[in-house]
């Protein structure tokens, strides 16, 4: 009887600890309109020869429009050529099953932010936000994504996702290839 009990407490605490919470950065509902977002999350870092890039990912709704705020922090010693979101720019994600989601691109155009530092060189934050279209949306809730495809004003760069990471950055565990099935649902309302 005290296997059974034990078995049972164990088996609750893995499927409690399994489940991702939902830490969400902002939380408005006022007069103006509601609007959410979750804690900003890693999805891709890379790290070679000095140069670096790192990019991050927020999910917000605001007045029930579902986006994606996505951060990309370059930082190299050599200039760090520009790629500009402009209406034009797109974020296709490779979904496990097969399928693509489209993101669009809102907003004015922008080529990020050029930093200068001189013992750490350049650096360059580009941000922008994208929203989803209707259709494959709810695919992305169910399946892992296993590519990003990112379509600037003047090329295509590909991002290719990890299953999990121990980041370089902050020594946290990220997991881009669920990071959508484990926090839509903390800004949908559906």
């Amino acid at each position: 009887m005290k296997k059974i009990v034990f078995a049972l407490i164990l088996l609750v605490s893995f499927s409690a600890f399994a489940q991702q919470p939902c830490e969400l950065d902002a939380n408005v509902n006022d007069t103006i309109g509601t609007y959410k977002a979750t804690k900003q999350h890693m999805i891709f870092e890379r790290n070679f020869a000095g140069n670096s890039n790192n990019v991050f990912f927020t999910l917000t709704n605001t007045n029930g429009i579902l986006g994606l705020d996505i951060q990309m922090i370059q930082s190299s010693a050599d200039f760090i050529k520009a790629n500009c979101l402009d209406s034009n720019s797109r974020i296709y994600l490779q979904l496990n099953n097969g399928k693509i989601v489209t993101l669009l691109f809102v907003g004015n155009e922008t080529c990020g932010t050029l930093l200068h530092n001189e013992r750490k060189g350049n650096s360059r934050i580009t941000t922008g936000t994208f929203v989803f279209s209707k259709e494959n949306f709810d695919d992305i809730k169910k399946s892992p994504v296993t590519f990003m495809r990112i379509k600037f004003s003047g090329e295509t760069i590909d991002y290719p996702f990890k299953s999990g990471f121990v980041s370089e950055l902050d020594k946290k565990m990220y997991k881009p290839e669920t990071f959508f099935m484990d926090y839509m649902k903390c800004v949908d309302s559906n």
